[in-house]
């Protein structure tokens, strides 16, 4: 995960505020260093490899015995289960579409448990970040999902993307902050100054 000092956590709390200075919305950003521990992966992959691949060996030459097979198929499996623990390994095991399908899952319960959805006039967006997926969404509330439409976020979630992919978190968040700042002052300008949900960017364990 990229480490976001103090003040890369302060940059991303200003950039939210200047923009909720001209807007109604109410944006909350989270960061997760991945949206799951993956732990039945390794245990699945170095399960199928200490089954198949001995056994394609022996068939071959034949050279092991019985004994000596089960043997080869424990010590397969215990070192690539280790192996397979590493978190860059690990997320390299799991299919791109159930890493995101995860992430996806994370990013709303995100939504509800911030309270965005109970934001006066249904102003919530939800800026999530799973680095280790290298996932970015844009969660709005109805209020602003009535005015933009998802072409919009869809653009700033792909320049996003590609600096988390980088290893540029924070300069992501800070420009995708601001187009999204550019978007929201001109469809959901300000008529009330309020601020309902916390500035700070929220780091998950």
């Amino acid at each position: 995960m990229t480490l976001l000092s103090e003040d890369a956590q302060r940059q991303v709390a200003e950039a939210i505020a200047e923009v909720e200075r001209h807007t109604d919305a109410e944006l909350v950003t989270v960061l997760a260093p991945r949206a799951d521990d993956y732990t039945y992966i390794p245990l699945l992959w170095a399960g199928l490899t200490a089954l198949l691949v001995p056994g394609i060996v022996n068939y071959y030459p034949g050279w092991l015995n019985a004994h000596e097979l089960l043997a080869s198929q424990w010590a397969t499996f215990i070192v690539l289960g280790l192996l397979f623990r590493i978190p860059a390994i690990t997320t390299r095991l799991v299919p791109r579409h159930v890493r995101h399908w995860r992430a996806a899952n994370l990013a709303r319960r995100q939504f509800l448990e911030r309270q965005l959805h109970h934001t006066q006039g249904g102003t919530g967006v939800l800026i999530f970040v799973s680095e280790a997926e290298r996932y970015v969404e844009i969660i709005v509330d109805h209020g602003i999902s009535s005015r933009i439409g998802n072409d919009t976020w869809a653009a700033i979630v792909s320049d996003f993307t590609a600096s988390v992919g980088q290893g540029r978190t924070l300069q992501g968040f800070l420009k995708c902050i601001a187009d999204c700042g550019v978007h929201l002052q001109q469809h959901v300008p300000l008529t009330q100054a309020r601020n309902e949900l916390p500035d700070r960017l929220i780091i998950l364990p």
